[in-house]
């Protein structure tokens, strides 16, 4: 063999094997996205580094993440961000779910937000609100289940967009309704929900009173609010300096205006109105542990970060995906600690009743 047909062999070999590369690792079908596809969301991939590091600057001015007014911006941003690489990487749920043994991933997150819709108590027909929906992963697996007409609300523009897709595709679109809104304001008449549910989205509200009065308003008398919370526990130590870096660390990475502590969630439910079905934290044993998820995918991040290296060094990629994955990344090591010391829980379940005559 001579060397030029050497050389073409080896260009060929080495073109094929980054084209299976890119193209096959994160299946599209189940996560709903590819690697070249990789976007900023609704902001334009020239200006998607830009958009990351007004991202940051929020934190060196902290004050302005504690008002609603500012948080909008703050939150929209980030998912602007980061909703591509989380479809991409983890799927179309954004939340974590206990691990169950002899069950994948995704049958384990299907399990854990079912199990929300059973709280509910809800029949076929139902219409019931999911607070946060992101791209609408759990709406799907809600609907599914249950048969209720569900209407979800995010921030994002571009998550209502991939929302209203993954639900076409999936042949839910008659059963889920997705609006652009902040959950601060909703944009829905008082009383007209039988059901609502929030799986780990509330903890972006810089008041999480501000968001349960909205809830409060929306529900129907005598008709039940389940929620998962992001929550600090028992086992935090303010004076710790390492368990503040954690929890800083898990603030920073997942748009957090601040976490609150257990001993909150079910305190600022009874001040808006609401009676207290039941509280548990879901994170506790016997539950299998959330967090190992995470650390079994260092070996795929790595993967995973080469590869967006690569499609940003060629243009395929917006420029700055590349620091928005590394975040992310820095940020599952944070929740993973969090999840290990026991002094974090995303899954702090709380069930609550609109009292039936108020």
């Amino acid at each position: 063999m001579d060397s030029l047909t050497l050389i073409c062999t080896v260009a060929l070999v080495a073109a094929g094997g980054l084209y299976w590369f890119v193209c096959f690792f994160g299946s599209a079908e189940v996560k709903g996205k590819r690697a070249v596809q990789l976007t900023g969301g609704s902001i334009d991939k020239e200006n998607v580094q830009d958009n990351y590091k007004q991202y940051w600057s929020f934190f060196r001015r902290p004050k302005e993440i504690e008002t609603a007014d500012k948080v909008p911006v703050f939150v929209d941003t980030f998912y602007n961000l980061v909703t591509d690489i989380y479809e991409w990487g983890w799927g179309q749920s954004f939340h974590f779910s206990p691990s169950l043994p002899g069950k994948s991933n995704r049958e384990a997150t299907r399990i854990h937000e079912e199990m929300a819709v059973d709280l509910l108590g809800v029949k076929p027909g139902a219409r019931i609100l999911d607070a946060g929906c992101g791209v609408g992963g759990p709406m799907r697996a809600i609907a599914a289940h249950s048969k209720a007409n569900v209407v979800g609300i995010t921030i994002n523009e571009y998550q209502v967009k991939r929302a209203r897709m993954h639900n076409k595709k999936a042949g839910l679109d008659s059963l889920c309704e997705v609006v652009c809104g902040n959950f601060l304001q909703m944009p829905f008449a008082d009383n007209s929900f039988d059901g609502v549910y929030s799986i780990e989205a509330t903890c972006h509200a810089p008041k999480l009173e501000e968001v349960y009065q909205e809830i409060y308003r929306v529900l129907k008398p005598g008709s039940l609010y389940v929620s998962y919370e992001w929550v600090t526990t028992e086992l935090y130590k303010a004076e710790d300096p390492e368990h503040v870096e954690i929890i800083h660390g898990i603030e920073r990475g997942d748009a957090l205006p601040g976490l609150r502590t257990y001993k909150d969630i079910a305190e600022i439910a009874k001040k808006v109105g609401f009676e207290v079905v039941k509280e548990k934290d879901l994170a506790k044993p016997p539950s299998h542990p959330w967090w190992t998820r995470l650390k079994m995918g260092r070996v795929a991040y790595w993967r995973n970060h080469i590869l967006v290296t690569i499609l940003a060094f060629l243009g395929i990629a917006p420029k700055g995906t590349v620091d928005v994955h590394e975040m992310l990344f820095v940020t599952a090591d944070y929740l993973a600690q969090g999840g290990e010391k026991g002094i974090f829980s995303p899954m702090h379940m709380i069930l609550c009743r609109k009292p039936a005559a108020e």
